[in-house]
C-alpha cells in the first residue's frame, strides 16, 4: 500500500484477511488522528472564545483531502472523499442521535408554553427565507441568464429554509443554555426540517417541470406528505416500543444499552424505501428519529434520565461527525468567482430572510423582546438537510451541479461562521451565561490530600 504510515505486507491469503486487517488500520488511523486534531483545536478555540463546533470542523478541513490528505498517505488524514463517505454510517447515526435529542424538547408540559410560537415561527421564518431568496435568485437570473437557471433559482430558494439541528443543539449543551429564547429555539428547529422537507419538494417539483415542460403533481405534492407522515408514523410505533421494551431492564447501564440500540434500529428501519408506481415512499430520519425521541420522553417516566445518560454516550460520535463534516467542506469552490458571488448574494438573502421572518412572526406572536431580536441569529447555520437536498437534484443537469456547489459554499460558511453567531446571539438574550474557568480534573492524588488543583 504505497505512502502507508506503516507498510501493510502482499498477502497470497486467497480471503485477503491482510489486507483487510490493514484497511480497517488506516480507517482507525484516520479517526483517531481526526478526533484528536479536533479536541487540540477546541482547546485553542475556547482561548479566543469560538464554539467547539467550529473547532471541530475547522480540525476537519486541516485532515481532509484539501489540506493534510494531499500528502496522501494512508491513514493519515483523509486523501479523497471516497474515504470520508465510507465513513457515512457514523454521521447517519450522529443525526440520528441528535434528531432524538431534539425531540425531547417536544415535552407536552413545555409545549403548552411554547408550542403555538414555535410552530407560527417555524414556518413563517421558512417560508420567509424561500421567497427572499428565490426572489434575489430569480432576478439574479434575468440579469445574468449565461450564469444562473431557473430551475436552479427555485430549488435553492428552498433549500435556504433548511437549518442545521446538529450545530445549534452543540452550542446549547456547551454552554448549558438556558432560557426563554432556547425554550423555542430547539422546537423551532426540529419542526424546520418538515418545513424545509415540503417547502423542497415544491420547489423541486416545479424546476423539474419548467426543465422538462411537464407537471408532475404526485412528485410536487403527494411523495413529500407522505413521506412526512410515514416518518412521523414510524417514530411514533417506534418511541411506544421502546418505552414498552424498557421495563424489562432495571440496571442504569443496560437501560442506556437499550436506549442506544433503538435509535440505531431506528436510524436503520428510516433507510428504507418503496416504490408503489409513481408514488414513493421513503422516510427522513431526523423526522423519525425527533418523533423517536418525542414520543419516548412523555410516555416513560425515567425518560429525562435515560436521556441524560445517552446525551453524555453521545459525545465522541458528535466530535467525529462534525470532524467528518469539515473534512467533507471542498475549499475549491473559493476557485469559481461566479460560484462565490451567487454564493455571497444566497448567503444574504437567506440571512434576511431568516432573521426578518423570525424578527416578524416572533413580534406576531407577543414573544419577549430579547427572543424577537436575537432568534433569527441562531437559525443560521446549515449543514446536513441542506446537503442532502443538494444531493437529489442530479436530474437537473448542469443546474444540479450548480446547487451542489452553492450549497456546498453556503454550508462552508455557515457551519464555520453560524456556531459563533449561535453563541453571541444566545449571550445577547441571557440564555448563556459567562463562567469562570472550571476542570474536570478532580483532586490531585491521595499523596496530595487536601491541596486544590492548581488552575491552568
Amino acid at each position: 500500500m504505497n505512502g502507508s504510515v506503516i507498510a501493510c505486507r502482499k498477502s497470497t491469503d486467497p480471503y485477503n484477511i491482510q489486507n483487510w486487517k490493514c484497511s480497517n488500520m488506516t480507517v482507525l488511523l484516520s479517526i483517531s488522528i481526526g478526533m484528536i486534531a479536533a479536541l487540540m483545536m477546541s482547546r485553542l478555540a475556547k482561548k479566543v472564545q469560538l464554539p467547539a463546533v467550529t473547532a471541530y470542523l475547522v480540525a476537519g478541513i486541516l485532515v481532509g483531502p484539501c489540506c493534510l490528505g494531499l500528502l496522501g498517505i494512508d491513514g493519515l488524514g483523509f486523501p479523497t472523499e471516497e474515504s470520508i463517505k465510507n465513513l457515512s454510517i457514523i454521521s447517519d447515526v450522529a443525526l440520528g442521535f441528535i434528531a432524538f435529542s431534539i425531540g425531547n424538547e417536544f415535552r407536552l408540559s413545555q409545549l403548552k408554553k411554547t408550542g403555538k410560537q414555535a410552530t407560527v415561527i417555524g414556518i413563517i421564518q421558512a417560508v420567509a427565507a424561500t421567497l427572499i431568496v428565490d426572489a434575489a435568485l430569480i432576478a439574479l437570473h434575468f440579469i445574468m441568464p449565461d450564469k444562473i437557471g431557473l430551475p436552479a433559482a427555485i430549488t435553492l430558494g428552498a433549500i435556504a429554509s433548511a437549518t442545521a439541528p446538529a450545530a445549534t443543539l452543540m452550542v446549547v449543551r456547551q454552554y448549558k443554555a438556558k432560557g426563554e429564547l432556547t425554550d423555542l429555539l430547539l422546537p423551532i428547529v426540529a419542526l424546520d426540517d418538515a418545513v424545509g422537507l415540503v417547502l423542497f419538494a415544491i420547489s423541486y417539483g416545479i424546476a423539474r417541470a419548467i426543465q422538462s415542460g411537464t407537471v408532475d403533481i404526485i412528485s410536487i405534492i403527494l411523495n413529500p406528505l407522505i413521506e412526512i407522515v410515514v416518518s412521523l408514523a414510524l417514530g411514533s410505533a417506534m418511541g411506544f416500543i421502546m418505552d414498552w421494551a424498557e421495563k424489562f431492564f432495571h440496571s442504569r447501564s443496560k437501560r442506556l444499552s437499550m436506549s442506544i440500540a433503538f435509535v440505531m434500529l431506528t436510524v436503520a428501519l428510516s433507510m428504507l424505501h418503496f416504490e408503489i408506481g409513481p408514488v414513493h415512499i421513503g422516510f427522513s430520519s431526523l423526522l423519525v428519529c425527533m418523533m423517536l425521541g418525542t414520543i419516548f420522553c412523555n410516555v416513560c417516566d425515567y425518560s429525562e434520565e435515560l436521556m441524560e445518560r445517552v446525551d453524555g454516550w453521545t459525545t465522541p460520535v458528535f466530535v467525529i461527525f462534525f470532524m467528518l463534516s469539515g473534512a467533507e467542506l471542498d475549499l475549491t469552490s473559493f476557485a469559481d468567482i461566479g460560484i462565490v458571488l451567487i454564493g455571497v448574494l444566497f448567503l444574504a438573502a437567506r440571512a434576511v430572510g431568516k432573521i426578518g421572518g423570525a424578527y416578524m412572526s416572533a413580534k406576531w406572536t407577543k414573544c419577549p423582546p430579547n427572543v424577537c431580536k436575537y432568534l433569527g441569529i441562531t437559525l443560521l447555520p446549515q449543514a446536513g438537510v441542506a446537503l442532502g437536498m443538494s444531493l437529489q437534484v442530479a436530474p437537473l443537469g448542469a443546474d444540479g451541479v450548480l446547487i451542489r456547489n452553492i450549497v456546498l459554499f453556503s454550508v462552508m460558511i455557515l457551519e464555520l461562521v453560524g456556531p459563533l453567531l449561535a453563541k453571541i446571539a444566545l449571550t445577547k438574550a441571557g440564555d448563556i451565561i459567562p463562567e469562570g474557568r472550571t476542570s474536570a480534573r478532580g483532586i490531585v492524588p491521595s499523596k496530595h490530600k487536601g491541596e486544590l488543583p492548581k488552575q491552568k
